[in-house]
């Protein structure tokens, strides 16, 4: 009986459900079609194109980027002479293993005799033939060729080079060349759209690839140099690059460059979604100083940085969890005169709010000596500001002329004034110290990173003016004297040929 009284509860149920329906599209018909057909197109168009004009055929068109960039991007190949098994390359033991392979084959060991040859990007910024690179491009090159896309080869010269920020100058003899404007990379956003160009893998010649900005202000740890100078703010990027394209542009929509790329982050030495440009305006500050000075004129504070974390801020009770922490300040710097104090954090310079050393270091990287900047402090909960005036290493405050940068170049090494308190309490009348060697006439007679010159040629040296004029006077070779700070009372003697 129960059965029978369900069966005739579905029965009628179903019938319900089809009298229904029946009715519905029966007295609804006609405008449930016009619902469905005004959904499929006119609707969509309006949601996403608020104009309402139709799609285009593509979101993003990279097609007038690409002609505009192509023309002005060039393949670089680096030429140096043979070298013992055993050397390896200088600075291989730099770069961490993690972002080495995209470096190029200069940056690896090799057992080859013959001369080696690595091959990267660069990008033609003047119609006059000024072209950017990445120094690890041109590093010890012997012979330097600039492929262009037209198939045009011109030999190049080496104008200039910053190994702490990895950027080149460098120029063929050549006039009316495409080249490419440079945008101000302090406008970009993460999630924008960009565009790589270069040379990957040594063979594919003019590739452009799209991606995204991923985040800004990277660093990453491959630009270390023994004084701690470098200036690692890179963008970070999933367009596409591998070997061969580091030099390259990377490029907004409209085809400027906003950062020259750099470097990937990999395990296998190809590209797995992580690249690393020059954000465009620290390439733009280190070019023109190459440009007219011969290296790069940098501004510095006189301060030594950490990070600030969580961690960190509750383990120096810090009132702030984001900023830089002042570690250290350096004697006779401008931050040290201003003011500022050990545990200060720095939360802004000018106008930019900093939130790790990269946006400290990108910031006043940017800046030169005898420039003025407001720096704000966050100590011990209280905002507080310091207007001081940026020193060179040295402790100028005036840009060195290119005369003074070539002679000093020549001698392979970077110097500053010994502060007159170090100099009382090393019982000298002052001098000027050796504050960072590379491959010069310094290196090969052994003088080291410390080394305190006090006389030239039985000259008295007191000053970076001093050394430079006694070193302007005197032809053939000279007699350099001085003392390590460890060692004040062993005087040294070097025979420099100049």
């Amino acid at each position: 009986m129960k059965n029978n009284h369900f069966i005739t509860a579905m029965v009628a149920a179903v019938i319900a459900s089809i009298i229904s329906i029946a009715a519905y599209h029966f007295i609804f018909g006609d405008q449930l079609k016009t619902v469905q057909a005004e959904a499929v197109s006119p609707a969509f168009q309006a949601s996403y194109y608020p104009s309402g004009n139709a799609a285009p055929e593509a979101p993003f068109d990279f097609s007038q980027a690409a002609e505009k960039v192509i023309p002005a991007v060039v393949h670089i190949t680096n030429t140096q002479e043979a070298v013992a098994s055993n050397q390896g390359s200088r600075g291989n033991q730099q770069i961490p293993e993690f972002f080495r392979d995209f470096f190029g084959d200069q940056f690896r060991g090799s057992p080859q005799q013959g001369p080696r040859v690595g091959m990267g990007s660069g990008v033609i910024i003047s119609s006059d033939g000024y072209i950017v690179t990445n120094n690890h491009v041109v590093a010890d090159a012997d012979e330097l060729d600039v492929l262009l896309t037209d198939n045009r080869v011109y030999r190049a010269e080496v104008i200039g080079t910053d190994p702490t920020t990895d950027i080149a100058l460098i120029k063929v003899n050549e006039k009316n060349l495409p080249s490419i404007p440079i945008a101000n990379s302090n406008d970009l956003k993460v999630g924008q759209w960009v565009m790589a160009a270069g040379n990957p893998l040594g063979v594919l010649n003019s590739t452009v690839t799209a991606g995204i900005i991923s985040a800004l202000g990277r660093n990453i740890g491959i630009l270390n140099n023994e004084d701690r100078t470098s200036i690692e703010s890179f963008i970070q990027t999933d367009a596409a690059v591998n070997p061969g394209n580091s030099g390259g542009a990377l490029v907004n929509l409209n085809g400027d460059l906003v950062g020259i790329n750099t470097a990937i982050a990999s395990q296998t030495g190809a590209y797995s979604g992580y690249a690393f440009a020059v954000p465009s305006n620290i390439v733009k500050k280190v070019i023109s100083d190459l440009k007219e000075y011969g290296k790069v004129q940098r501004g510095f504070l006189g301060v030594s940085i950490i990070d600030v974390s969580a961690g960190l801020a509750k383990q120096r009770n810090l009132d702030v969890n984001r900023g830089v922490l002042v570690d250290s300040l350096t004697e006779g710097g401008s931050a040290k005169a201003a003011g500022i104090k050990r545990g200060d954090v720095i939360v802004k310079v000018d106008e930019v709010t900093i939130y790790k050393n990269a946006d400290l270091l990108a910031y006043v990287g940017s800046k030169s000596p005898g420039d003025k900047v407001e720096v704000t402090v966050d100590r011990a909960g209280k905002e507080l500001s310091f207007d001081m005036t940026l020193k060179a290493r040295d402790g100028a405050t005036a840009i060195t002329s290119k005369e003074r940068s070539t002679t000093f170049d020549e001698l392979g090494a970077e110097f500053q004034e010994v502060p007159k308190d170090e100099a009382a309490k090393l019982n000298i009348d002052g001098g000027v110290q050796v504050t960072r060697t590379y491959p010069g006439k310094f290196k090969q007679q052994g003088i080291r990173s410390g080394f305190i010159i006090t006389g030239v040629a039985n000259k008295k040296v007191k000053s970076l003016d001093d050394l430079s004029d006694v070193l302007k006077s005197e032809g053939g070779g000279v007699l350099v004297q001085g003392i390590y700070p460890d060692q004040p009372n062993e005087v040294q003697y070097y025979g420099i040929g100049l």
